[in-house]
């Protein structure tokens, strides 16, 4: 959790805060400010942090913007968004069809997506995981990691026990010291145990690809 900070007397934009207001749902901060044409608003604190607001809507004819429709993190929440529910974007096999979808507060808002993101260790060289692969991207299952990360843990998906050791199959390939392509595809196309696939050398393969 990030620590608290007093926002009060600071300036966005064309707002100023003047006080701490009630909390958005799930805990986050809101900030009532003053606007430089007069009227006063509440913003949410990472959208003044962020930028996304910077006036009561005086700046765009009443409407906010983010301003951020070019920016790596936009593309990522679009990217989220369709392959949870256009089936024209690639993955949507993987996503959508299988019922993964985006929570309504991000799916609704970018800026709360944005807030989330910036609050909770967003980088330019980094994606969102969700952490259950069996639920929808919101707040309380996803998190942000590296690329690397994110193969390994989908390789991580195929667990596998052997000599009473669990690993998953990417650690089991690092200590007999075996491709993991190669390992996993002798298991999925070929139908081979995990002993067989992890120990038999290539040549025997080569002879006995029907056995």
């Amino acid at each position: 959790m990030s620590a608290f900070i007093d926002k009060t007397g600071k300036k966005y934009g064309k707002l100023t805060v003047i006080r701490r207001a009630e909390n958005a749902p799930g805990g986050i901060a809101r900030w009532e400010c003053l606007c430089e044409c007069g009227k006063t608003t509440i913003v949410r604190g990472g959208n003044l942090s962020c930028g996304a607001v910077k006036s009561c809507g005086c700046l765009t004819g009443g409407k906010t913007t983010h301003n951020m429709s070019k920016t790596r993190l936009y593309r990522e929440w679009a990217s989220i968004k369709g392959r949870c529910y256009y089936k024209s974007q690639v993955g949507y096999k993987s996503y959508g069809a299988r019922g993964i979808k985006m929570c309504d507060e991000w799916l609704n808002s970018f800026e709360t997506f944005a807030e989330w993101a910036l609050s909770n260790g967003y980088k330019d060289d980094l994606t969102i995981e969700r952490i259950d692969n069996e639920k929808d991207y919101s707040p309380d299952n996803c998190k942000w990691i590296s690329l690397g990360e994110q193969a390994n843990n989908r390789r991580s998906n195929i667990a596998i026990t052997y000599k009473g050791e669990t690993r998953n199959l990417s650690e089991w390939c690092k200590i007999y010291g075996k491709d993991y392509r190669f390992v996993h595809n002798r298991m999925r196309k070929l139908g081979w145990d995990f002993e067989r696939a992890i120990l038999e050398p290539v040549h025997v393969e080569k002879r006995n690809r029907k056995d």
